[in-house]
């Protein structure tokens, strides 16, 4: 199956390289080079392909023919399968997925890049930082939930929050942004300061920062919805502050930009703040779009974990779907709950919130809602929006259909068609800067399964190095990275399965 994999990536760049195909403006910038410098890679935490089309149509003008085209029409190249290791089943979590996307090895749900007896696998940011990259995180979450920990940190579970805050000080990561008070107290602030970190609590304090490093931690847990604050741009201005920061270091860098709170709107079956979460990662896009178009050497690969909520354009055997009720309501669900139960003129405050009167039928049923508190106000603010939009979900979990890629820049054309998520991590992980190999009589003997470390060998690991898992416990992924890392100790030790072949053939002279 890999093999054919290969064989297949193996022609679509060869003919991709060899046809004189001249790619557009979006996808590979004019005279950039064939490998890229930087690389960014952009996690819609629960954006299912329901996702991107109920944007299209959320963000489209009413007032033209048209239906615009968005950042995500503009930059589609291919999708991704999402299914954890075995173990798990075929639906994944946000931790085994980030674990994949990271490290190019499946896991179990709720693995922090440990392999599926606990062993921790070299990630991306790693062999960067190895290489002498620079490395940073912007998320709209915590800094230390699923998708960024993965790619900073190791642990067994993602719920060893305090753990994994902990373990950070170990990462040497250039630029942490996002949420996360609540697991940073005080004395583990001094001791990311003693190692030369600027700490910032408050968002305001991000333009005035001129160099890494620096942790920024903006709220106790997550960042503000984007619907409750529209012109905050939070993930944005992180974005574009983490670009200029790692920028510093000419040897290069990889940032990950997570808009995290698409899950979390998913989760909790809100498409109206679920759109706005939307709206802000496509500014965050656009913002790295800008950055390419002036620095030709950078790629950016977008995708998401998987896809939450079962989203449904469309219900109830009726053939319509209206983003523009979204567009005019003014805060989540959640604090318009809030703010009616305060109040006695509710109504008035619900119909300015939604922005538009509430028929006979929904004040009753608001009504109702309201005697039984504000948590069931809260689920019936969201049934009454359902309804005007006609938007459907068939669960609060996650599902298992594949999920859409992204990409522009050098090396994008990598990321066409079907692939699976492993597979991405392992195409990011081979265009990094390759280690000069040791002369063959410097090579020490090579260890014994028995001496092995791990897996994949970590020399920046941040998590206790593990012994060598049992042989007929390793995956054939796994298998053949421990061969290869016996069979040349002093390189090294690969921690991706796709051939150094494909990335040679980035390296060919473009065809005229």
């Amino acid at each position: 199956m890999k093999l054919n994999q290969l064989i297949a990536t193996l022609t679509i760049a060869t003919t991709l390289l060899g046809s004189g195909v001249v790619y557009g403006e979006n996808l590979m910038p004019e005279n950039a080079p064939s490998r890229p410098k930087n690389i960014v890679i952009m996690v819609g935490d629960g954006m299912g392909p329901a996702y991107t089309s109920a944007y299209r149509y959320y963000q489209d003008n009413p007032d033209t023919q048209e239906i615009e085209q968005t950042v995500f029409d503009r930059l589609l190249v291919g999708n991704a399968s999402t299914y954890p290791a075995t173990i798990s089943g075929t639906v994944t979590d946000s931790a085994a997925a980030a674990t994949a996307l990271a490290t190019g090895i499946k896991s179990y749900n709720g693995a922090i890049s440990v392999d599926v007896n606990k062993h921790p696998i070299a990630t991306i940011m790693e062999l960067a930082k190895k290489r002498g990259l620079s490395t940073g995180v912007a998320v709209t979450s915590q800094i230390n939930h699923a998708t960024p920990a993965a790619f900073l940190s190791h642990n067994e579970s993602r719920r060893n929050y305090d753990e994994l805050a902990q373990s950070y000080l170990n990462t040497d990561a250039d630029v942490l942004l996002g949420g996360g008070q609540k697991y940073f107290p005080a004395p583990l602030i001094k001791q990311f300061e003693a190692k030369g970190y600027q700490y910032l609590s408050d968002f305001s304090q991000l333009d005035s920062l001129t160099q890494p490093k620096v942790i920024g931690l903006f709220a106790d847990i997550q960042l503000p919805w984007a619907i409750n604050e529209p012109e905050a741009n939070r993930l944005s201005k992180m974005t574009q502050k983490a670009l200029e920061l790692l920028s510093q270091n000419d040897k290069g860098f990889v940032l990950l930009v997570e808009g995290s709170l698409i899950d979390w709107a998913g989760h909790d079956n809100d498409i109206a703040s679920a759109m706005a979460e939307m709206n802000e990662f496509a500014n965050a896009l656009e913002v790295v779009e800008q950055y390419i178009r002036s620095h030709n050497d950078t790629l950016m690969v977008v995708t998401a974990d998987h896809n939450t909520g079962g989203l449904s354009i469309g219900s109830n055997d009726q053939y319509r779907w209206d983003g523009q009720v979204l567009r005019s309501i003014k805060n989540s669900p959640e604090v318009i709950a809030k703010d009616a139960i305060a109040i006695d003129d509710w109504q008035a405050l619900i119909a300015s919130r939604l922005g538009s009167q509430l028929s006979p039928e929904e004040q009753q049923l608001l009504a109702t809602a309201r005697m039984q508190g504000q948590k069931v106000l809260h689920q019936t603010l969201k049934q009454v929006i359902d309804t005007r939009s006609n938007t459907g979900w068939t669960t609060h979990g996650h599902t298992g259909v594949d999920v859409q890629v992204f990409a522009s820049g050098p090396a994008s054309t990598l990321f066409y068609g079907h692939q699976d998520n492993t597979d991405i991590a392992n195409k990011l992980i081979s265009l990094l800067p390759k280690i000069k190999a040791v002369a063959a009589s410097e090579v020490k003997p090579a260890q014994t399964s028995s001496s092995l470390p791990s897996v994949v060998s970590l020399e920046t690991s941040t998590m206790v190095k593990a012994p060598a898992m049992p042989e007929d416990a390793i995956s054939e992924k796994a298998r053949s990275e421990k061969a290869r890392s016996e069979a040349k100790p002093a390189v090294e030790p690969a921690a991706s399965s796709i051939d150094d072949s494909v990335a040679e053939l980035l390296e060919a002279p473009k065809q005229p």
